[in-house]
């Protein structure tokens, strides 16, 4: 069997603790694996049903089909002891690509201020127990991403990732600046490859144009007819806040225990602008685009959308540009935040922007898979 040595560079030094008023993983349907299949076929065969997305699988109901886990009572789990290993592996994802990395979803609010829990030591003991599962994946893996290397050569888009990452790395300032993120959404788009070095401040940025694309970005990840693919946001009173996007119309409703939607304002999507970073701001999204930048999965979802546009963009252009949209994004979110909750766009607000927006980031397609 081959052997591998994950990366946990993203886990060093943190810890993390479980709120029991959150219940947002209760949140994520689990799908139930082989093994698991029997107790709960047993015990429990209300609470299985088959569930499509991402591909045909047997999961736990959820209430309503759209609400928490039906197990999830007064936000306890009913059945915590004998819970799916998908419920015992979050806020962990552990990503396979070329290599085996974990990665925290960081809308989970116990990433961010637990004190319990030793992260790395943690996402030891889930990949040991994975291993098994995790060796023929990533013998795939390598393949599929040869494969990609391949196609990029022969279309003459391919660059080298750690040089390009390492640009990223030492240009952070670049896209947390308003003037230059425009510049290189613009760069990006051109079939020449660029070098950051190139981008500079702009006192002629046409602002109009950047609202227009943040909105459009954030609003394209927000659409969906699914309830089970609703963006939601845990705020710190552990409300489940669920945000509908239907062409420029928005709505902010409140998810509860029951699976009820309860409706709480609408806006258009049109009147709301980039608000400007306040004190604090720019650094914790600096510090954010840093750790995108590390994650294997963030590079295999640059990989995955160059695949789909048929190796249309050097792979610097396409890696770059989704930087960008990436921070215009979560910039997006963070104003629409401001608008409904007064959340503002310090280092607060930027703060709630990435547990609002982490999720959905983790859940783009990417070369490579989670297990």
């Amino acid at each position: 069997m081959a052997d591998f040595d994950a990366d946990y560079s993203e886990l060093k030094g943190k810890f993390i603790d479980c709120h029991p008023e959150c219940g947002m993983c209760c949140l994520c349907q689990p799908e139930i694996l082989p093994n698991e299949m029997e107790f709960f076929e047993t015990n429990h065969p209300y609470a299985l049903v088959k569930a499509k997305h991402p591909d045909n699988h047997v999961a736990l109901a959820l209430k309503k089909g759209r609400g928490s886990c039906i197990f999830l009572n007064n936000r306890r789990c009913s059945i915590y002891k004998n819970r799916p290993a998908f419920c015992r592996q979050y806020p962990f994802y552990i990503h396979v690509g070329e290599k085996v990395s974990v990665e925290l979803d960081l809308s989970c609010r116990g990433v961010w201020d637990g004190k319990d829990i030793d992260a790395e030591t943690e996402a030891k003991k889930l990949v040991e127990n994975a291993r098994p599962d995790i060796n023929p994946i990533l013998k795939e893996s390598k393949e599929t991403y040869r494969e990609f290397y391949n196609n990029c050569t022969l279309a003459g888009v391919i660059g080298e990732p750690t040089e390009i990452r390492s640009s990223v790395a030492v240009s952070l300032s670049k896209f947390t600046d308003l003037t230059q993120l425009s510049r290189i959404l613009d760069l990006s788009e051109s079939y020449e490859p660029f070098s950051l070095s190139e981008v500079k401040q702009d006192s002629l940025t046409d602002y109009a144009y950047l609202d227009e694309a943040a909105r459009t970005a954030a609003m394209d990840s927000m659409a969906t007819e699914d309830p089970l693919s609703m963006p939601v946001y845990c705020d710190k009173e552990w409300n489940w806040n669920i945000f509908m996007a239907d062409g420029d119309n928005l709505e902010w409703a409140v998810l509860d225990d029951d699976g009820e939607i309860h409706h709480k304002a609408f806006a258009s999507a049109s009147n709301i602008s980039l608000r400007p970073l306040e004190d604090g701001g720019r650094d914790v999204l600096a510090q954010y685009v840093s750790l995108l930048n590390r994650r294997e999965s963030f590079l295999g979802s640059v990989f995955n959308n160059m695949d789909a546009f048929g190796y249309e963009d050097h792979m610097s252009n396409a890696y770059y540009g989704t930087v960008a949209v990436s921070v215009l994004d979560l910039l997006w979110r963070a104003s629409m935040l401001d608008h409904f909750m007064g959340t503002g766009t310090g280092a607060e607000g930027i703060k709630e922007a990435i547990i609002f927006y982490d999720m959905d980031r983790l859940d783009a397609p990417s070369i490579g898979s989670f297990v």
